[in-house]
């Protein structure tokens, strides 16, 4: 569960991060990691047979991922990036809470 727990907390600052004025490449960077840890987040949670979450991280692999784009201009995306770092946040005290 810790390589759970430090993907959550990395894919966090990684979205805060494109809070900020970054280069393109940096977006990029970070769609491409996005639909990487959404993915691997999507396979643990099947594992553990949490249907919800699973279902979550597969939409958000697919909405962040950088070969088919989906654009949805700054903003919109700024707010999404808030949100999956408030959620990833709140699912790694949630977890711990559990164990």
């Amino acid at each position: 569960m810790k390589d759970v727990t430090a993907i959550k907390a990395g894919l966090s600052i990684l979205f805060l991060l494109c809070l900020f004025d970054m280069p393109y490449g940096y977006f990029q960077f970070a769609r491409f990691i996005g639909m990487l840890g959404f993915a691997y987040l999507a396979y643990t949670e099947h594992e553990l047979r949490h249907n919800n979450w699973r279902d979550f991280f597969i939409i958000s692999a697919i909405l962040i991922n950088p070969l088919f784009k989906i654009s949805l201009g700054r903003g919109l995306w700024n707010i999404l990036d808030v949100v999956w770092a408030v959620i990833l946040i709140s699912t790694i005290f949630n977890n711990k809470k559990e164990d």
